[in-house]
Order: structure tokens, then sequence, then C-alpha cells
């Protein structure tokens, strides 16, 4: 999918205010070409720090390309990008890479995190099935977003059954390209994070931080 953004961008540079002094930690993760550097930087306030490069006919051996014909770049190590929620707050993202072969990055960066959006292709569902397992292991609250590249939409219940979600998992459908469908996918997981944290029965396991 085309990774342009669907709205007008900010100024590339936004300086961090002297006062921020916390900051919340979001992971993005999912399969392969699902659209999770184009989630960050459409909602990133600054350019984003991404680490893409180009795929080669080398890498075809290794990656499997045939359901994300169009994708000419890869993530190789994160994406980063930042939002500024008040003067002292600060939410800073990380964009997962998709490939198997750097899965093992997956546990280094949900240390700390607060909660994570799993991308999903419904046209590769299978694909999110290992996001969704490392997340449950390391007990990190998460939503599932359903990205949309235009084809068939596939009931809520349907996607539910397949991935075999937990009823309390929050599961929205999202446009990674648009800002404010970026927006309110992050503004669903902060929403399920606070529920989280404040039912103490579901509150072992959970990350410490300080979420007001």
């Amino acid at each position: 999918m085309d990774s342009a953004t669907s709205e007008a961008r900010t100024p590339a540079r936004t300086p961090l205010g002297a006062s921020a002094d916390q900051g919340f930690k979001i992971v993005v993760v999912g399969g392969f070409g699902v659209g999770k550097t184009t989630l960050v930087r459409s909602v990133s306030e600054i350019r984003p720090l991404n680490t893409e490069e180009t795929m080669t006919q080398a890498g075809a051996t290794v990656d499997d390309i045939r359901q994300v014909r169009g994708k000419s770049a890869t993530t190789v190590a994160f994406d980063f990008g930042r939002i500024t929620l008040d003067a002292r707050k600060v939410l800073y993202l990380f964009g997962a890479p998709g490939q198997e072969r750097f899965w093992f990055l997956w546990d280094r960066l949900f240390s700390g995190t607060l909660g994570a959006v799993v991308l999903v292709d419904t046209r590769r569902i299978d694909d999110s099935w290992y996001a969704i397992d490392r997340l449950e292991h390391h007990g990190t609250p998460f939503v599932v977003a359903c990205n949309d590249f235009g084809g068939p939409v596939r009931a809520g219940a349907e996607v539910r059954e397949a991935l075999d979600l937990d009823p309390r998992v929050p599961l929205v459908d999202c446009d990674a390209r648009s800002r404010e469908s970026g927006k309110q996918v992050l503004i669903t997981l902060v929403q399920h994070v606070k529920h989280r944290y404040a039912d103490p029965s579901a509150r072992a396991g959970l990350p410490r931080q300080e979420f007001v």
C-alpha cells in the first residue's frame, strides 16, 4: 500500500519542550508488510526515524513477498516516532520489523512498553499470530487494528474467531495512511490500558507505569 499520509503533515521537526519529563512507550507490531512503518509515519509529529532498506533479489529467498508484491523497502531494525501529549507527557512510538528473521528484536522492544498495537492485514491474518502470542506472553495490553488495503472487509466476529482474541481486547478498523485514523487507534489503546490499570484483577503482570 502507498505510504503517503492522507492529511497535511506538521513541520518536519518539532522541538520537544523542556518541561517534558514523562515518556510512554507504545510498540506497533504485526506481520511483514502490514503497514507498521506507514502508521508510525502518519501519526508522528516529528520526522520519523526509519531503518528501511531497499529489498533486493537476494532477499527473495529469505522473505516471502508473494502477498506484498508492491513492497520495495523493508524495516530492518525499528521505526521511531513521537507525539507530545501535553507539557509534561510524551508518547514514543516504536514500529517493530515484521520479518521472522528479525523477531528476536521484539522482546527487547516490548521492555517497558505501556501497550501495543497489533496491525493486521485481513488477507493474511495468520501473520498476526506471533505478535499476539508474544504480547500475551509478556502480559502487555494491546489492541488489534485491521488495516484497510482496499479488499473485502471481514466481519469483526470473523476476525476475532480467526485470532482467538480475548473478548476484552479491542478490535478496530483503520487506514494506516490516515493520521486521524491512526490517532483513533492510539486513543483506543490508551483507553484500554487505563481500563486495565483500573481493574485490580487485570493489573497483575502489567508493566509498572504512572499513567494519569
